[in-house]
């Protein structure tokens, strides 16, 4: 999925979605678990997570598209005209999380499911019981923090002659490149640091 937006408690991010077998992920995922680290730790990694699946349609506007599927196409089977941009299979499992038969056309859709149907699409809810095991994750939080640390050598301002790089700072991004470039530019400056002259 292109963009969602994603909730929890009042942490919220939006970008693109990828669901797997094991759960969500994808870019808005882990730019929610980086900026909101600290806060999901201390939920125990257990938490309601929701979903705006259409976060570009206000409620009205969603209101206003159903309806329009109401008069346009009446008889035809509320399970298979998805919304764009939401894949089919999504959809499916959208009208049926909101108590929605196969069998309801969109003439016989109530208010109660259609009103169900938009919670769905607006406030998908997840229950999130715990986090992925440590081989599987690559977003931190946390480590020395950068006032301890002077930036030109990478050494610690505390205890000379101990030099940090990468994730073991205190430093986060937006995951991708910038983590990367962050590590090999703060491991380069600590070596180039450690195998000076004056250090040898």
């Amino acid at each position: 999925m292109g963009d969602v937006v994603l909730s929890v408690a009042k942490l919220s991010e939006r970008g693109a979605i990828l669901i797997t077998h094991n759960g969500v992920s994808g870019p808005v995922v882990l730019r929610l678990s980086a900026w909101g680290a600290r806060k999901l730790h201390a939920m125990d990694y257990r938490f309601p997570l929701r979903i705006n699946w259409l976060p570009t349609m206000t409620e009205a506007a969603l209101r206003t598209e159903l309806r329009v599927r109401r008069d346009k196409q009446p008889n035809k089977h509320v399970v298979n005209s998805p919304i764009a941009p939401l894949p089919v299979r999504l959809w499916k499992n959208l009208v049926s999380n909101a108590g929605i038969s196969p069998d309801i056309v969109w003439t016989t859709l109530s208010r109660e499911a259609t009103n169900g149907l938009i919670r769905q699409l607006r406030e998908t809810e997840l229950p999130v019981h715990g986090k992925s095991l440590n081989k599987e994750e690559f977003v931190t939080c946390g480590g020395v923090s950068l006032r301890e640390i002077n930036f030109k050598t990478m050494e610690s301002r505390i205890r000379p002659g101990l030099y940090f790089a990468g994730e073991l700072l205190d430093i986060d991004g937006i995951t991708g490149g910038f983590n990367f470039q962050a590590a090999w530019t703060t491991g380069w400056i600590a070596g180039q640091s450690m195998g000076a002259p004056e250090k040898r």
